[in-house]
């Protein structure tokens, strides 16, 4: 199986040509960052037209998930660097519908996510959670400084808890300008990643909701910065895809 490793923001991913269906077991070992070749997830990606690709998402766990932001931008440059495409903007096929794709002068990726959904508010051992969903689930709790926020203690806590039935992204944000907030990120299925797409859109749409911020936000992550335009059609996504090797199984 030839495979190409990418990245997006230290968000990394084994790429795959599709049509396949990778086991749970495969899917764990190739994310295996010691035994294995070392991802947050694996995505399988099918030609369809010179115009549209269809993508769908594993987590490390074997999970197959609702939708990935940093992924979606990472099948989008495959599918330019494979010439699987012929324009620069196209349609990537997911399991929650289509998502316009457009790749960027500059070599960066900007995604259309789909329109975000606020699920109202959780109570959790005292703690207060807002629940937004972005085509896959999130929970986001307003903190002092990200840096400092017991991620790893709480992520897996929240993640699991029995009023997400399916388990949830969890996210440890503050707002640090008018158009500019930090958020640390723990990712259903994998832990805490560099960096998180929809996690990023649905933080910066909550705090738009709450008017904290404007419509185009700097998302701070730990792998870098990511830009949210929350426009009439949805959360778009702005940021790099990058190759980092490839290699055959």
């Amino acid at each position: 199986m030839d495979f190409v490793k990418m990245e997006g923001l230290g968000n990394d991913f084994v790429v795959i040509a599709g049509p396949a269906a990778p086991s749970v077991d495969e899917i764990k070992a190739w994310c295996d960052r010691r035994r294995g070749i070392g991802a947050d997830g694996v995505l399988e990606v099918t030609p369809l037209a010179s115009d549209r690709i269809r993508m769908r998402y594993w987590n490390a766990d074997g999970g197959l998930v609702e939708m990935c932001g940093n992924g979606l931008r990472c099948v989008a440059r495959y599918a330019a660097d494979q010439g699987w495409v012929d324009v620069d903007s196209f349609i990537v096929e997911t399991s929650v519908g289509p998502r316009p794709v457009r790749l960027q002068p500059d070599g960066s990726v900007c995604v259309l996510l789909g329109v975000p959904a606020s699920g109202g508010d959780v109570s959790l051992d005292g703690i207060e959670w807002h629940t937004v969903d972005m085509g896959n689930p999130h929970a986001i709790r307003w903190v002092d400084d990200p840096s400092t926020a017991a991620v790893a203690e709480i992520g897996p806590t929240v993640e699991t808890a029995s009023v997400f039935p399916d388990g949830t992204n969890v996210e440890f944000a503050t707002v640090t300008g008018r158009n500019q907030i930090d958020v640390r990120v723990w990712e259903r299925g994998v832990g805490e990643t560099l960096a998180c797409g929809t996690g990023a859109a649905a933080t910066a749409y909550l705090a738009h909701r709450q008017g904290l911020v404007g419509s185009r936000v700097a998302m701070q992550l730990r792998g870098g910065i990511l830009d949210v335009y929350l426009e009439e059609d949805g959360a778009w996504i702005e940021g790099p895809a990058e190759t980092v090797f490839r290699g055959s199984l």
